[in-house]
């Protein structure tokens, strides 16, 4: 199956009557479309002064794009008989189908009967608004838009045909080269437009808007080709909350999945996430001038104190830096603005060299070598309407020249995102100064672009099938993982509190004692821990809510607590989760997620990115816990996961206790299907 007719047409055919499909003809006269225009309809109603063939069996030709402007029962008689004479491709904007199963439970298999009719013909939706080329002046759109032809530029895909619009609107200088429409993807998915997308030489980076996930074998096979042509891609996941995840489950019935899935997900697949819209453009926008950053090591200039001090703190919380400045940066400060500019990054360069072009150009490009990634020179515009910016014509020199001088990458920032118009955007567009509306937004988008790192290329697990899962005993879990590598207790389950006091003899004091068939063990008084004799062993068993019970070693020695779970999310795979443990768990929310598998080495850097770390390389004197033996556990879990996914929801090893020589699951619950 090939996109290429369907995206670039040499004709289209607009099925349908009414205000939609008049639309799509006049967008497409407006853009400028020099192929052949054919309206169906069985009136011969004309379309935009056009006039229209009676049925699909009169077209002179199969067309190679056609929008379908029918309702949803037509639609499939339709895409049968275009898949029939051949056409490229349609996009299917009637309503009505998956995405309205909740209301209507014909819409599903309304759906799976489209996919049929349009055999091996791409369709695009069905609910979808459609495609708008800019590059080649092609266009199925039932509405307006508000962008213009470009020689190279941007694609964006989004689920929402309203996002879309939204985005056309823009007046960023964003050069939008493609903007597609997925709809309900019954057939052709994101993952599929996109890669069709980058191999267009004339595409310089991707934007995703995503509601869901549908297939993550074709989302690998995306990063993949990105991977090869060197394009990045950064989406805009919605989700995080139980209203949204409701929202677009509702509107294009995909999976949507848990947030921490979402963010493994795309990390894994090297695909940069922003968290609003703003930023997801001004990302776009800069990975569009200045490509993936080599850094998140980033210069701001200003000529005023408060506003470098800005700067400063919104990149709080962000990975982006400020490093201080070079002895060559000094020198050549110094010889550009004198002895009265205390010298810094952020630097504040005063307002004296104000309107002397070439003073500023020479300040500019002293701050300007090679490891930043970016320098952000701070600028904001006066407002058109009530006041002259005629003053700001030497910002706009300085920076194009020194962006000349230095070939460095420059973006021309403001403080609010409304103080930049889009005459002023694209002035210094055409300088090669990258402008970005917004100094939360730069920020955040400098972060996202510095994210870029080389794509893990195994598999991904895919979630499996299970009926009827249970929890494993305490015990068996321990004995599962065990025999893939994982290092636990020495342990004698007991059926009575004198058998559990005979146990804990063998196995030798001190021990800890837990209820078998508890859940949450600590909540109902299940778990006695440090005791030193026999008949505190009777004692704590007689008062716990159970009459089975598992004696083991106490573990001592513990530096850090560490939980490592696994959990099955249906939409993104099997989520390995690593964070504080024990008691710490919920205090702190303090953990990372991969997806299985997950590399020894992206191990590590989860685990070092945690903000209890510090307890594992050894706190305020303490031993430093061995990381090989925590690697090693974290493996031994990953390994028992790869062996037994199927039937499988969850493991949770909390918690493995750190040592400085050993790693030991303290605890551990399994939840899966029983095993025949």
């Amino acid at each position: 199956m090939t996109l290429q007719r369907l995206f670039n047409p040499k004709s289209i055919a607009i099925i349908g009557g009414g205000a939609w499909c008049e639309a799509v003809a006049e967008q497409a006269i407006k853009i400028g479309f020099t192929g052949a225009i054919y309206p169906v309809h069985p009136k011969q109603k004309p379309l935009a002064g056009i006039d229209s063939y009676a049925s699909l069996a009169d077209l002179p030709e199969p067309p190679d794009a056609c929008f379908i402007g029918v309702n949803r029962h037509v639609t499939l008689d339709v895409v049968a008989q275009l898949n029939a004479m051949g056409a490229g491709g349609a996009i299917c904007f009637a309503s009505g189908f998956s995405e309205a199963e909740q209301e209507d439970d014909t819409g599903s298999d309304l759906q799976a009967q489209l996919v049929t009719a349009a055999g091996d013909m791409p369709i695009l939706g069905p609910n979808c608004y459609g495609i708008i080329n800019y590059l080649d002046r092609a266009i199925l759109w039932p509405d307006q838009h508000g962008g213009a032809t470009v020689n190279n530029g941007v694609a964006i895909i989004t689920q929402s045909s309203n996002m879309a619009i939204n985005i056309t609107m823009q007046q960023r200088a964003l050069p939008i080269a493609t903007i597609a429409c997925a709809g309900n993807q019954a057939q052709t998915g994101m993952a599929d437009i996109g890669i069709h997308l980058l191999n267009d030489p004339r595409i310089t980076a991707l934007g995703l808007h995503i509601e869901g996930f549908n297939d993550i074998r074709a989302y690998e096979k995306l990063a993949a080709v990105a991977q090869q042509l060197g394009k990045p891609i950064v989406a805009l996941k919605v989700g995080k909350s139980d209203q949204a995840k409701a929202a677009t489950v509702s509107h294009t019935a995909s999976v949507a999945g848990g947030d921490a899935g979402a963010n493994a997900l795309l990390k894994r697949l090297n695909i940069a996430r922003v968290n609003s819209l703003p930023t997801f453009m001004e990302t776009l926008k800069l990975l569009h001038f200045t490509g993936a950053l080599q850094s998140a090591e980033i210069a701001s200039i200003s000529c005023s104190g408060g506003e470098a001090s800005l700067a400063a703190d919104t990149a709080v919380g962000h990975n982006v830096t400020f490093p201080p400045l070079t002895l060559t940066q000094k020198t050549n400060l110094r010889t550009a603005l004198g002895p009265m500019v205390a010298l810094a990054n952020p630097l504040d360069y005063h307002t004296y060299i104000w309107r002397d072009a070439d003073a500023m150009t020479a300040a500019w490009s002293a701050m300007m070598e090679p490891h930043l990634a970016l320098t952000l020179l701070i600028v904001d515009f006066p407002r058109a309407d009530r006041c002259s910016d005629a003053d700001w014509d030497c910002a706009i020199a300085a920076a194009g020249r020194a962006k000349a001088q230095t070939g460095a990458n420059v973006a021309m920032v403001t403080t609010l995102p409304e103080n930049l118009s889009e005459t002023v955007a694209n002035r210094l567009a055409e300088l090669g100064v990258v402008p970005m509306l917004g100094l939360a937004e730069a920020i955040e988008s400098v972060a996202a672009a510095a994210s870029f790192t080389q794509p893990e290329t195994a598999p991904i697990l895919l979630p499996t099938p299970s009926n009827d899962p249970q929890i494993v005993s305490e015990a068996e879990a321990k004995t599962a993982l065990a025999s893939h590598g994982l290092r636990v207790p020495i342990s004698t389950r007991a059926q009575s509190p004198n058998a559990a006091a005979k146990a804990a003899q063998a196995i030798g004091f001190p021990v800890a004692l837990k209820g078998e068939g508890i859940a949450h063990k600590s909540e109902a008084g299940a778990v006695a821990l440090n005791l030193n004799a026999a008949q505190s062993v009777t004692d704590a068993a007689t008062t716990m809510p159970t009459d089975a019970f598992l004696v083991e070693e106490m573990l001592t020695g513990g530096v850090a607590e560490l939980l490592v779970g696994v959990v099955k999310d249906p939409a993104h795979g099997f989520v390995l989760t690593l964070g504080a443990g024990g008691t710490l768990t919920e205090l702190l929310n303090d953990s990372a997620s991969l997806l299985i598998p997950a590399t020894r080495a992206g191990m590590e850097s989860a685990l070092l990115s945690l903000k209890s770390a510090k307890l594992l390389s050894g706190f305020r004197g303490a031993p430093a816990a061995h990381m090989p033996s925590i690697l090693d556990a974290i493996e031994a879990i990953q390994n028992y996961v790869l062996a037994n996914a199927d039937g499988l929801e969850e493991v949770e090893v909390n918690p493995l206790i750190c040592t400085p020589t050993d790693a030991i699951a303290a605890d551990a619950l399994l939840r899966r299907d029983p095993k025949p």
